[in-house]
């Protein structure tokens, strides 16, 4: 048998022993790419080596890397409790920017499964780019992969749906796939990014080719230890026994499902909120917040009390603090959870009894989808939930429907935010407009006394004051109020020079640009700079000297959620 933490060793010192630098996986949710909530896949911190915007070179010694990357998808979440879908999960993964390519990649895989951890070639599948209508078969692939020493028959070739990866987001780096496959389940993905797909979904050949390999941790530990499930490794078994014991539940597979659930969303929620993270309605905010109360959900479920929640996270801890040391403590993260819960319950009586009335009323199996969006989107029901109870009242819901409407909303906020500029009036006053400067300034120095997870949630301007939105757990104290103000004012009295270019979004972002948390940006942004100071992506009109400020004072710090902070603030007129 092979532990979690052996396997992430093993795997770091295979690729460093074959001359990569180890770098540090990146943050969950200071992601640096506007089209993406949370990091997906272990190459996203790359995306700009790809792109040619960094130079790996300058930052890392090498062109050839490798990391281990958390990461976390909502796209598998209806699955998740069955053998092997997750939606927090580990990446391994191996990357060149210009150096080696398809030959030495797909070697190197195959020797880390069959020497490595001793997987017989006699359970390994490979899977091929066969080539569709915009892009030809990879035929470069296909012959490594034959060169390969696997039995008869355990190469096949498909198509871009199965075996072309990418971009993450919208648009970005993208190329054919060669997949490794274990007794059938699919555990490493090597995707060799030779094209850029634009927003218009036109793909067009890189200036260099690069590697991008990822491997499942959860996937190929069961597979090395030849378990039936991912559930039944050392990641997830302590995690499930803490609570299987303290349950008054038959076991059997619809319980066994919301006991996968449950661990697969403590492992997430707990990773989420050590970074930082708050539950809200707004996108980051909302993943966890839905997380939290699927897990609420199925405690429920289970007749599991919450007075285990605490016990849970510290079986999560306990696996993983070895390798990442800087997961909060059990104590303030079930603090979140206790939270949340409170908000949780009273949502759900104040949803049951609304849910009761709309089914009340419906005379057929289909319910009212607006009176459902409604309960969804002013009284923040979770989906997930209100699809539960549509399921054990016999109701059908109409999720094209639902779907429909969510858009429609989306929309209408979008035409709505479409009538502001940087968060003020189209044809703002000159005292806005300093206002509107201050903000960018009032931005870097919370993150600059507070801590660079601090990221803009919001923003509003008018004739008499600016307000500025942000995300931190606590009131601010006098000592730090007073530590924002003096570098505000130092930064005016310096009298540095407002300026801004012109660039592409994604040099943008690898530019060390802020951008404003909500926003979807246009393939081309201004980028504000005051003086070496602040650099954020902004539209909005703005002085030309800080001296224009004269002085900021902040008039009122407070809370405005869960996790959320506002600060008023005024410059002299």
């Amino acid at each position: 048998m092979i532990s979690s933490n052996e396997l992430r060793l093993k795997f770091l010192n295979f690729f460093k022993n074959n001359d990569h630098i180890i770098a540090q996986g990146s943050s969950l949710t200071e992601t640096g790419d506007p089209t993406v909530l949370l990091t997906t896949a272990g190459m996203q911190q790359f995306k700009d080596y790809y792109l040619g915007f960094k130079d790996p070179l300058k930052d890392f010694g090498k062109k050839r890397i490798a990391t281990i990357q958390k990461c976390f998808r909502l796209s598998d979440l209806e699955d998740i409790g069955d053998t092997s879908h997750l939606s927090f999960f580990e990446m391994l993964g191996n990357f060149s920017f210009g150096d080696y390519f398809k030959k030495e990649t797909i070697n190197w895989a195959y020797k880390f499964l069959t020497e490595e951890l001793g997987i017989s070639k006699d359970r390994l599948n490979v899977t091929v780019f066969g080539g569709d209508s915009d892009i030809s078969c990879d035929s470069e692939s296909l012959e490594v992969v034959q060169t390969l020493d696997l039995p008869p028959g355990r190469i096949v070739k498909r198509g871009s749906e199965d075996n072309f990866w990418g971009p993450t987001g919208l648009e970005g780096p993208c190329g054919p796939t060669v997949e490794f496959y274990v007794d059938g389940l699919e555990v490493w993905n090597l995707v060799f990014n030779e094209y850029f797909k634009n927003k218009e979904g036109v793909y067009e050949k890189l200036t260099f080719r690069g590697v991008d390999t990822g491997m499942g941790l959860e996937r190929i530990l069961a597979v090395a230890n030849r378990c039936t499930s991912i559930f039944e490794t050392d990641i997830f078994q302590p995690i499930i026994e803490g609570f299987r014991g303290s349950g008054a539940y038959e076991i059997n597979n619809n319980m066994i499902r919301r006991e996968r659930i449950i661990a697969d969303h403590f492992r997430g929620a707990t990773f989420l909120i050590s970074e930082g993270l708050s539950p809200s309605n707004l996108r980051q905010g909302y993943i966890l917040r839905r997380i939290l109360r699927r897990i609420f959900l199925h405690l429920r479920k289970l007749n599991l009390s919450i007075e285990i929640i605490p016990s849970i996270i510290d079986r999560v801890i306990g696996i993983y603090k070895d390798f990442y040391t800087d997961l909060w403590s059990t104590a303030a993260i079930a603090e979140i959870f206790y939270k949340e819960h409170d908000k949780f319950q009273r949502a759900l009586q104040q949803g049951l009894k609304i849910f009761g009335k709309i089914s009340q009323k419906s005379k057929t199996n289909y319910l009212d989808t607006k009176e459902l969006f409604n309960l969804y989107q002013s009284f923040g029901f979770p989906r997930d939930i209100i699809v539960d109870l549509c399921r054990e009242h016999n109701k059908i819901f109409d999720n094209t429907e639902f779907d429909r409407l969510f858009k429609e909303h989306q929309d209408k906020s979008r035409l709505v935010k479409e009538h502001k500029i940087g968060g003020i009036r189209a044809e703002p006053t000159y005292y806005e407009v300093k206002l509107h400067t201050a903000t960018h300034l009032l931005h870097q120095a919370l993150r600059d006394v507070l801590g660079n997870t601090v990221r803009q949630m919001g923003s509003d301007i008018n004739e008499k004051r600016l307000r500025f939105d942000f995300n931190f757990e606590r009131p601010l104290t006098k000592e730090e109020i007073e530590k924002i103000e003096k570098i505000v004012n130092d930064k005016i009295r310096y009298d540095f020079d407002v300026t801004f270019v012109k660039m592409p979004l994604e040099k943008a972002l690898s530019f060390g640009a802020l951008s404003f948390f909500r926003e979807k940006y246009p393939s081309e942004v201004k980028v504000y700079s005051i003086g070496d100071y602040s650099k954020e992506i902004c539209n909005g009109p703005h002085v030309k000297k800080t001296s224009e400020l004269k002085r900021f004072r902040i008039i009122k710090e407070e809370g405005i959620g869960q996790g959320i902070r506002r600060i008023k603030a005024v410059v002299d007129k």
